[in-house]
């Protein structure tokens, strides 16, 4: 089966240079000129991989892929001609998976595609449980509502539990301090910033070997928390 890579770019030339590279690699290749335009085509065709400018009309990259990773676990290689660090960690942070600056060299940019095509198709073929979310050595299991880490049992407040759950389920996704008391509390968020900030804590201090480099439950810095992917 060939694989569906959707090219995004509000830039035709770019996406026509892509797709040659790609087709001529033997892959399918649909393409988008702004965000809303992928989504659109991703919820009728299935998509392997997503090529995603960041600076496009209508809607840009970064809340696109927000967007993509609501529903969707596919590699996502931002495009951006912006180089700053601060650009690359915003839009991996968002669930990018890869960045690449413009101009880029288009056989770089076919290499990434296959290298995370690679771990894709390798993670997907590990059998996976339902109702059990693992990052690592951390697993939750959401069916006997246990946590463990590296096979050792860990107690978690009811609360606590639902945060982790969230989190370790969407793996890799930053959530923001509004959207985990929302899913978590089940109510509009009230100076919210404090109530989370002390069950992280706690949690932090039940899951991790050191608290002040923690290894899986970890803050993005004005943008809210993450569980790490492994």
């Amino acid at each position: 089966m060939k694989m569906n890579i959707l090219v995004c770019d509000d830039d035709k030339e770019i996406v026509e240079a892509i797709e040659i590279y790609l087709k001529n690699e033997g892959f399918n290749v649909l393409s988008a000129f702004n965000g809303r335009e992928a989504l659109d085509m991703m919820s009728s065709t299935s998509v392997h991989l997503v090529i995603m400018d960041i600076m496009m009309p209508v809607m840009d990259g970064v809340r696109a892929t927000l967007k993509i990773r609501e529903k969707y676990n596919i590699p996502v290689i931002m495009l951006s001609a912006k180089s700053e660090d601060t650009d690359k960690i915003l839009g991996l942070n968002m669930g990018a998976d890869d960045y690449v600056t413009k101009p880029f060299n288009p056989l770089e940019l076919l290499a990434r595609v296959k290298s995370q095509l690679r771990r894709y198709t390798s993670l997907g073929s590990q059998v996976r449980v339902e109702g059990v979310f693992q990052s690592g050595g951390l697993t939750v299991n959401d069916c006997r509502k246990e946590v463990t880490v590296d096979g050792e049992a860990v107690k978690l407040t009811p609360v606590e539990y639902k945060i982790l759950r969230l989190l370790t389920e969407n793996a890799g996704r930053v959530f923001s301090i509004e959207q985990i008391y929302e899913q978590v509390w089940n109510e509009q968020p009230f100076s919210p910033a404090n109530t989370v900030a002390v069950h992280i804590r706690h949690i932090r201090e039940k899951i991790e070997i050191n608290t002040k480099e923690p290894k899986y439950l970890k803050v993005v810095w004005g943008i809210g928390y993450k569980v790490e992917a492994f």
